[in-house]
């Protein structure tokens, strides 16, 4: 007579082994973020599975340090005031000139409010797909999280935008309160635009008809409530940057006038006047100068 309970048995015997078998080629659960490890944190894969994972060492700059961009600088520091303090604020989207502070502007915002909750978690642009379930992982924290997207555009045909533009404005369930959505790009539109695509454009009376094509890329970047547009940095601007880190390394100010001719050498070789070409420029004069000066002492 067959007995139910060992054929139980033999059975669950068997779903066991096959598990086992199963389980090296399972991806591996993704670890439980530990969230007073760190003020930052980077979004990363390991097989299917994503995981947030702390970042030691933030980049140290604070909002005194990003010079000639006060106007930029005092919006975007407003609306992150009135997201830290639990007040309405937008997503906001940051456009322009390479190395003109845009990405430093995020980090400087972190050195400021990180004591009064505010987290960053940097998300590469090829993992946008995953923005659904980081926001659920943020949700009900007692934390303000902005979400950065640094240097974001798209390349034709490339369909990842479209979960962006779900969290930001696209989908029935609204984003939860403590998270927002903070951009930097090089692009006006976040997506390439073709001449073809003008050919589109139809005129309806005396208004004008954007085609299809430009209407979604025109939609994307209107989802940021705030969009603020960086320029590149004229001489003077670039001269009192290239000063301001140079005080920073200690030096003096007829060192930073000595140092005036061989700054502007250093962005005409580079094709650039930016922040980040006055940086370099600092680091590099500072370490020189600073190893003769300890040679002759």
């Amino acid at each position: 007579m067959n007995d139910p309970l060992s054929h139980l048995a033999s059975f669950l015997e068997r779903a066991e082994r096959l598990l086992s078998r199963l389980e090296p080629w399972l991806p591996p659960a993704s670890p439980v973020p530990d969230w007073n490890a760190a003020v930052a944190f980077h979004w990363r894969k390991r097989g299917a599975a994503g995981y947030l994972q702390p970042v030691p060492r933030p980049a140290p700059i604070r909002l005194a340090d990003l010079r000639d961009i006060d106007e930029q600088k005092a919006r975007v520091d407003a609306n992150t005031r009135q997201f830290v303090a639990g007040r309405p604020a937008n997503n906001v989207l940051l456009t322009g000139a390479r190395g003109s502070g845009k990405s430093s502007l995020i980090k400087a915002l972190l050195n400021e409010y990180a004591a009064r909750g505010l987290r960053v978690i940097e998300v590469e642009k090829y993992d946008l797909i995953d923005l659904p379930d980081i926001v659920d992982l943020l949700e009900g924290r007692h934390e303000r999280f902005i979400v950065f997207c640094d240097d974001l555009s798209f390349d034709a045909g490339d369909t990842t935008f479209r979960a962006l533009k779900v969290v930001l404005d696209g989908s029935i369930a609204s984003a939860p309160n403590n998270v927002l959505i903070y951009a930097t790009s090089n692009r006006r539109h976040l997506m390439p635009e073709y001449f073809g695509e003008n050919l589109e454009t139809q005129s309806v009376g005396e208004e004008i008809h954007p085609g299809e094509a430009i209407e979604e890329k025109i939609s994307l970047s209107e989802r940021f409530g705030l969009w603020l547009s960086f320029y590149p940095f004229d001489q003077d601007a670039y001269l009192d940057i290239v000063a301001h880190w140079l005080r920073s390394f200690g030096c003096q100010d007829v060192e930073i006038v000595r140092a005036q001719r061989d700054a502007l050498n250093w962005a005409l070789q580079r094709g650039s006047r930016s922040g980040r070409v006055a940086w370099q420029f600092a680091q590099d004069w500072a370490g020189a100068y600073g190893a003769q000066r300890g040679r002759s002492a």
